[in-house]
């Protein structure tokens, strides 16, 4: 009795959730849904302009914590293993190293956004 209960409840609850997504967008229409980009470029403009280096140097540093954060995630299952020194080591280190850039980075003044 309760797997086909779960089913009709589910079922009415994807057919609401889906009807409210398609009909709340038209409830709200102003020119910014109409334009063909929503990026905050102006699309009649050039499109020659140089990004500011600064916006790829700070993507740049999120993509590696983003990574550093990948590298570790195994980190709680591989403390299991025998050589518990080496790995607690490595995972150090590479934080270390990541501290350590971040820092210059700060220092350096990279992570402003302002000229």
């Amino acid at each position: 009795m309760n797997f086909p209960l779960t089913l009709i409840t589910d079922a009415l609850l994807v057919t609401t959730l889906v009807t409210i997504a398609f009909w709340m967008p038209q409830l709200n229409i102003y020119t910014e849904k109409y334009k063909p980009y929503e990026c905050g470029f102006d699309p009649m403009g050039s499109a020659r302009l140089p990004f500011s280096m600064k916006f790829f140097l700070v993507a740049i540093t999120f993509l590696l914590f983003d990574l550093e954060i990948a590298l570790l995630l195994p980190l709680p299952w591989a403390i299991q293993t025998d050589n518990l020194k080496l790995t607690l080591t490595t995972a150090l280190m590479l934080i270390s190293i990541l501290a350590a850039g971040l820092t210059y980075e700060w220092f350096q003044k990279g992570l402003e956004w302002e000229e």
